[in-house]
């Protein structure tokens, strides 16, 4: 090869590669860079499974152009109920939450966590309040913009000394909830409801101030909760009592402000697909949480279909309730229509 070829040739390849290098470049200068606070720790599977390749996804479509800084375990401040406020507020730029962190703000969407109405499945449920978000639950979300709800793999009992087989053995036991679904829930067990924020939860256990929670697998392994408790209970089937819902959500200005194509690439990656990979998230670490605590020793309880019905009969009426104590919209309807709705995305 002649060395005029050989210039030749390495000058065209350096042209060629200006347009991969500049956009490195301009990936390293991001044009919006945005602050998403939560409660859990950085090795929980909310920030390694969920959050953490979200924020890469995004980074990836939008060419670098945004960049999403996350902050676990309350980092910025505050504490776990003032999520929502900061993101209103514009203290921080995106959050995610549980709902019932915040008890009266979201009454709609608490339709979502009730005993009978969710039993096992995450994808469906999620997909159900995405169909019903805009006719039924975003009166509760006019201060943000939601990017996506979801669920968890639902409430099951953990016990710190006694088994549970029976909804008798629940009765004047005294048991962690995190919300007021769940106070409905703990209390037509029979059962004494303490709400707290699950970070609290190892040391309320550990110190006897609650004997159980209602919560689902998944948290066992960042909280430990395989040493301070001995028994995990849930219904057959995976069915467990009632869920909590969460949400994404961004400040509305921050949002507002954004240019049409970088809203595009947050809208395909909080999309339907998402929101299945979200349910297989939780799904998977749900699994690792029992698989820890059943190799520390403890006992998994399954209940019997007979064993359940006992829990099924006396929670019934959670739903009644929940429909009396929510007159100033029609939560007889919405129950109707979140029955449905998961039954479709189901099928």
């Amino acid at each position: 090869m002649t060395l005029k070829r050989r210039e030749f040739l390495v000058a065209g390849a350096g042209v060629l590669a200006m347009p991969a290098l500049m956009r490195r470049s301009w990936a390293a200068e991001p044009e919006v860079t945005l602050k998403l606070h939560h409660f859990l720790g950085p090795k929980s599977p909310a920030q390694t499974k969920m959050f953490e390749p979200w924020a890469q996804s995004i980074a990836d479509d939008s060419d670098g152009r945004i960049k999403i800084e996350i902050y676990p375990s309350m980092t910025l401040g505050g504490a776990p109920p003032q999520l929502f406020r900061q993101v209103a507020d514009g203290v921080v730029d995106i959050i995610w939450m549980v709902n019932g962190y915040t008890p009266g703000l979201f009454p709609r969407s608490e339709v979502f966590e009730l005993p009978t109405i969710f039993t096992n499945d995450i994808a469906a449920t999620n997909l159900a309040m995405r169909e019903m978000f805009d006719e039924y639950l975003a009166p509760e979300y006019e201060a943000v913009h939601v990017l996506f709800n979801h669920v968890h793999a639902g409430q099951a009992i953990h016990m710190a000394k006694d088994p549970v087989h029976t909804v008798a053995d629940t009765k004047g036991k005294k048991l962690r909830v995190p919300g007021p679904t769940g106070n409905d829930v703990v209390t037509a067990m029979g059962a004494t409801p303490v709400t707290m924020p699950v970070p609290d939860l190892p040391q309320a256990l550990s110190t006897n101030a609650v004997d159980g929670a209602l919560i689902p697998w998944e948290i066992i392994p960042a909280l430990k909760l395989q040493d301070v408790t001995k028994y995990q209970i849930e219904g057959p089937d995976r069915t467990r009592f009632g869920t909590t819902t969460f949400q994404v959500s961004m400040n509305r200005g921050r949002w507002e402000a954004l240019p049409d194509d970088l809203k595009a690439v947050f809208d395909k990656n909080c999309d339907e697909a998402w929101l299945k990979k979200v349910a297989e998230i939780w799904r998977a670490a749900d699994d690792h949480g029992i698989e820890v605590a059943t190799k520390a020793g403890n006992e998994h309880i399954v209940l019997s279909e007979e064993e359940m019905k006992t829990f099924n009969d006396a929670l019934a009426p959670v739903v009644d309730k929940w429909i009396a104590d929510h007159s100033d919209f029609d939560s007889a309807a919405l129950v109707k229509a979140a029955k449905a709705a998961i039954e479709k995305q189901k099928s």
